[in-house]
């Protein structure tokens, strides 16, 4: 059992200093003022939060858990995350996903991740599928694999307007996304599909035909990589009044000619118009980053962190001077609503006790994972195996 004392709460939303109760790995009291000593019977850790903003811990809803890359051949490939580069990041839930190598990698190893990150103490659930179509599955069907497998709620990432596309026409698009949905509602997940958007023209274009020729809601295609280039960045500002913008945060310091500030795009995508609930950020951390020259040949690859979600949180609050609980919706709330992802992404009675406390310079001090201490002091106390 843990008790925060006086410290700030965001839930995301800001509610005061109160004092926070943690106990089986779930938040059963937030109160002004709790009586540590009517709780000496048992075995309680008393946190100072004096100074500290108590804030939910981090969704990151794109990462590549089990590695990705290889656009640059068999040397490019990424490893497998560390469990401590996310606990280093604030991610207490982690979304793993495929992404462009649907040939020599495997479906099977990224949800054997989900459960190793699980039994290490992190939430964490995943998208079938990869850039393909048709995509590889883990049953021999995607369908099956959403309505079936419980660490298993969507599709993804489809690849869309970009060069490493299958080029989807747009009933088999719908195709896609219906039976995805369909499998969704059969498992209770969203059996959402992540979409991977590229750098063509009019990108947005095949989501578009896709939802008019059917009956399908924009709200069943969660697009990332929606700060990529400014011809994206603008049709999104359009877009995202009718569906999900997905940020990503950990490509901008390489290519920061062609993308936009993530910290920035929030701004300007809610100075646009977009509703805040749209709008969600990920590291897509793990995946390669590739630069490629007008013959297509690949210039360089570099590797995004999970940590770039909390720097662009607090250049958001600080530079760009969008208030602290709107910025924070972006990585918990709106993706927990998003992705269905119940007792995640709030500090609130019965949510699961996953939470940051963090310091005037936006450090983290404390890192909770349902209920346990996995950072204390700044120092990260687990480490996964082999580290």
């Amino acid at each position: 059992m843990k008790l925060i004392k006086n410290a700030e709460i965001y839930t995301p939303e800001f509610i005061g200093e109160k004092d926070v109760l943690f106990a089986g790995g779930k938040i059963i009291s937030i109160q002004s003022g709790i009586d540590e000593t009517s709780l000496k019977q048992f075995d309680l850790q008393v946190i100072n939060g004096k100074d500290l903003k108590l804030v939910p811990g981090i969704i990151d809803p794109h990462v590549h858990i089990s590695g990705a890359g290889g656009e640059g051949g068999p040397a490019t490939r990424t490893s497998e995350i560390k469990l401590s580069e996310l606990i280093e990041g604030g991610v207490t839930t982690v979304i793993g996903c495929l992404g462009t190598d649907g040939i020599t990698r495997d479906v099977k190893s990224v949800l054997m991740k989900v459960k190793g990150l699980r039994e290490e103490g992190l939430s964490s659930w995943m998208y079938t599928g990869s850039y393909q179509v048709p995509p590889p599955s883990i049953t021999g069907d995607y369908t099956k694999d959403i309505a079936l497998i419980e660490e298993v709620i969507g599709l993804g990432e489809i690849a869309l307007s970009d060069h490493r596309s299958s080029h989807p026409s747009t009933a088999e698009l719908i195709k896609l996304v219906e039976h995805a949905r369909v499998a969704g509602m059969l498992g209770g997940k969203a059996g959402i599909v992540n979409i991977h958007m590229g750098d063509a023209s009019k990108p947005f274009e095949p989501i578009i035909q896709a939802v008019e020729n059917s009956e399908l809601p924009y709200t069943q295609f969660y697009p990332t990589h929606c700060n990529r280039n400014k011809e994206i960045f603008e049709d999104a500002k359009k877009y995202g009044k009718y569906g999900y913008l997905d940020i990503t945060s950990s490509s901008y310091p390489f290519f920061p000619d062609e993308e936009i500030k993530p910290s920035v795009a929030i701004r300007d995508f809610i100075e646009a118009g977009v509703p805040v609930e749209h709008i969600t950020m990920s590291s897509d951390a793990n995946g390669s980053l590739p630069e490629f020259d007008k013959a297509g040949n690949l210039v360089q690859l570099k590797k995004g962190k999970p940590s770039a979600n909390l720097k662009e949180l607090k250049d958001a609050v600080l530079n760009e001077h969008v208030p602290m609980e709107t910025v924070l919706k972006t990585v918990t709330s709106n993706v927990a609503g998003i992705l269905k992802l119940k007792q995640k992404g709030r500090i609130e009675e019965n949510y699961d006790a996953d939470a940051i406390l963090l310091d005037k310079d936006f450090q983290i001090k404390y890192l909770f994972a349902r209920g346990c201490l996995l950072t204390e002091d700044y120092k990260i106390q687990k480490k996964g195996n082999f580290e």
